[in-house]
Parts: structure tokens; sequence; C-alpha cells
């Protein structure tokens, strides 16, 4: 059994995850892979709602995952977050999801300190060779852990740095024929965030936030360091308009723009020239991880996420959102829907993804659901 074919295995159920492109006779798409691409799933049914909008939308439990600056703003000192994402259910499978939860704890008026965790499970998988030999069945898994500190540097102005860990369990324990086992993969990433808070009193105005995440080391299944993969760096710029109209009644609509920081893939020459093939691919797994965020930029890897949500009495929520994706990072375009309820310090959010397409063009993340809960504790600082 050879090294890739355990990596394209991988890259073909994960390919899922990013999203798909539909079938058609046109010239190929050099789609900008990554691994580990759980990290790009919205973890969070508010923000799912609004079509993954989180950038500058205001601060609650799950901002760890978009945008770890805005908690220290937070209305309460202490937030926690557990969401469950069953995952590509349109396919027929039931054993593939996503877990989150997150944490923050406010120190004082300007500082937070924060903690988060995804898991995410790819289900029973069966392992064969070229011939259709069974070599048994796995269960991969990944997950990412954070921990993360958030300042203010005025009353408008916010700071933040987290550290995460990512495992990515793919088919640990199994052997190829050049020598290579391959293991489980490790990598250590940071997130900086920036957050501005113009909204008033009332909570009327604007929100502006950034965010550079999983900035870090490279990944690796086997013993061979020439063939580790780039994770999924991401630069993203956000902006949200609060309308309040009265003490029941208020609107959020907002937009956020993401950036995929990692090099496109080289694309095949002449079938003839094997030679070039592999050494412009040796070349793309040599880059630095610092060099490949720069040469990332212009090569078509972009989102971007409109959304609003309309909220009565801080009560009830209705939400929308729409998210677009380029076709050199996976072309997902889908509609979503969410609704909320908050009573106490319960928070229950829920959305929804409407199916898209037909047949072999259905988008094979329609009808995902996301269910969420939040739990606001401590309101003494009002």
């Amino acid at each position: 059994m050879k090294m890739s074919f355990f990596k394209l295995t991988a890259f073909a159920l994960l390919s899922l995850v990013v999203g798909s492109v539909e079938a058609q006779n046109v010239a190929p798409i050099n789609v900008v892979t990554t691994a580990v691409p759980f990290l790009r799933i919205s973890p969070d049914a508010r923000s799912g709602g609004m079509g993954e909008l989180g950038l500058a939308t205001s601060p609650d439990a799950n901002s760890a995952f978009y945008n770890l600056a805005k908690t220290p703003f937070a209305g309460y000192k202490t937030g926690i977050g557990l969401t469950y994402t069953p995952w590509l259910k349109d396919l027929g499978l039931n054993d593939v999801y996503l877990l989150a939860a997150t944490g923050y704890h406010q120190l004082d008026e300007n500082q937070a300190l924060s903690a988060s965790i995804r898991y995410f499970s790819l289900g029973n998988i069966p392992f064969t060779d070229y011939s259709g030999n069974s070599l048994g069945s796995g269960m991969p898994r990944e997950f990412g852990a954070d921990i993360g500190y958030s300042r203010k540097l005025s009353p408008n102005l916010g700071v933040a740095l987290a550290m995460r860990y990512i495992y990515s369990n793919l088919a640990s324990g199994y052997a190829s024929t050049n020598g290579n086992t391959y293991k489980p993969g490790n990598s250590v990433a940071a997130d900086i965030s920036l957050f501005y808070k113009g909204t008033n009193a009332a909570g009327q105005g604007w929100n502006f936030g950034a965010a550079i995440s999983n900035l870090g080391t490279k990944i690796g299944y086997t013993n061979d360091a020439t063939q580790k993969e780039y994770i999924p760096a991401n630069f993203g710029l956000g902006a949200a308009y609060t309308m309040v109209f009265n003490d029941q009644n208020k609107v959020t609509f907002g937009l956020d723009l993401n950036k995929l920081m990692v090099p496109s893939p080289p694309t095949p020459t002449d079938p003839t020239n094997e030679a070039q093939d592999s050494a412009n691919l040796a070349d793309y797994h040599n880059q630095s991880v610092v060099s490949s965020w720069f040469k990332s930029f212009g090569n078509g890897a972009y989102n971007f996420s409109v959304g609003g949500e309309y909220g009565y009495n801080d009560q009830f929520f209705f939400r929308a959102g729409y998210f677009y994706e380029g076709k050199n990072q996976g072309d997902r375009q889908y509609f979503t829907v969410g609704v909320g309820l908050k009573y106490n310090v319960l928070g229950l959010n829920f959305s929804y993804l409407i199916p898209s397409g037909n047949g072999v063009t259905r988008n094979p993340l329609s009808n995902t659901l996301r269910l969420g809960l939040v739990f606001d504790i401590d309101n003494g600082k009002e």
C-alpha cells in the first residue's frame, strides 16, 4: 500500500468538508486545499444562522471562534457555549459530527481569559489496498484546543491573542511499502484579533473586527518531513451595524470578508514531463510557512458572509444570511436561517442550511443543522 493512498483517501473525504465544485464541462479548477479543514467549519449556531458571520457581531460566549478580542466587551463576566453540528447528513452519514465548547471569564473591566475546544469525528472508515482487500477499519478524528487572553486598549478598542494545539488522527498505525508509518498529525498555531466597539449605550452603531487565525506550523502524517501539509491560515475583516428602534426592537446587519492564506498547489504540466511536475510539487511543499502566507494573495481563495439578526426584547432572535466562496477555495454557496431564544442565563440557538442544487450538483452541506446552548453568568457588572 503506497503512502499516496491514504493521502488521497483523506483528502477525498475532507474535500466534502471543505465544499464541492459542481460537475461541469469546464477547465479544471486549481482548488486550494489544506489539512485539518474542520477548523474552517462554523462551530456556532448563532453565526451559522447568519451565513457564518461573526467577526464584528456583538460579543457572546462563542466569540473565541471568530474574534476573541470581543470578550472584554461582553455584557456578562462569564460565558459558556456548547454547539453540536451533525455533518454531511444529506449524504446519509450518521456518525460524522462536530462538537464545540468554549468559555471566557472577565478578570476585570479590561481583560479576559478564554478556553475552547473543537472535536471533529469523521465516523467509521473502511480501509482497503489498491486491490480492494480489506485492511480493517478506523475512526478518524481531529480536535483543536485553544487558550486565549484578550484586553481593552481603550474604552472602544480590544486586542487578543490565542494559542491553539491541533491533533489529527486519520490513519494511525498503517504502514506503507516505502517504510513510512502513518501517525497522528500535530501542529501549533496562533490567532491575533482586533475589535472596535462603536455602538453607543443603547447598542446602536458600528462595530469592526479583524482576525488572523491559524498562523502555525505545517502538519504531517508520516515520518517524511517533505510531505507536510499547510493548515488553514486565514485573514478576515468584518463590520456590523446595529439599529435600535426602541427598547424592544433592534436589527443588526453585517459583512465578513475572509482570505485563505494558503498557496495554490501546482497545476499539472505536460503529461510526459513527470519530472517537472515532481519538482513543482516539491517546491510547493518546501515553501516556508511565512512565505506561503504572502504567496497566497492573488490565488482567489476568498469567501464572504453577509447576514442579519432581528432581536425582540433581547429574548427572541431571527437570523438569515448568505455565504459565498470563490471557486479556487471550494465554491460553497448557500443561504442560512436561524432562531434564538434567551431566558435568564440560558440561551438556545438553532441554524439551518437551506438545500441548493439538484442531482450531482446538490450541495452536500444541504440541510445542515446546528444546535447551540449559551450560558451567561454573573450580570452584576451592569
